[in-house]
């Protein structure tokens, strides 16, 4: 029997038998019918379905970091440091601003948007690293 190479599929061989004018071919999507001498594969204990150990529960939420989060975000921004007035209470006040002349939204140029990305961003970075810092404490990263 003589193999040929044919580029296709991934570069799978097209394997002709100069006996039968039916060719074998064989695909990277298909297992093979040859038990693989890999040692490192894995083996099919489970019925032939691959498991996997990806944690379902990847999020880890916990209440705590969103409290202390929250908490720990309202109070610095909550600091009067612009003008005399605090990066809450502008965001507060736009908001109150905005809703004055509802159902239009509010314009481009509207100060609302700096407050409002500024206000979100900072509580979910302080969300972020509070997730991080309290599941490192708790699963001892550090």
């Amino acid at each position: 029997m003589a193999a040929m190479a044919v580029a296709g599929l991934g570069g799978s061989p097209l394997c002709v038998s100069r006996s039968s004018s039916k060719p074998a071919l064989s695909s990277g999507f298909l297992r093979s019918q040859v038990a693989a001498r890999n040692p490192l594969q894995q083996k099919l204990a489970s019925g032939g379905r691959f498991t996997c150990s990806f944690q379902r529960d990847w999020l880890r939420k916990d209440l705590n970091v969103i409290g202390f989060g929250l908490i720990g975000w309202l109070a610095p921004s909550s600091i009067p440091a612009i003008d005399g007035k605090s990066l809450t209470g502008l965001f507060f006040e736009s908001i109150g601003t905005e809703l004055a002349h509802w159902p239009t939204g509010p314009a481009l140029t509207s100060q609302f948007w700096l407050w409002m990305i500024t206000w979100h961003l900072g509580l979910f970075l302080c969300l972020t690293f509070g997730q991080i810092g309290f599941k490192g404490r708790t699963e001892e990263y550090f």
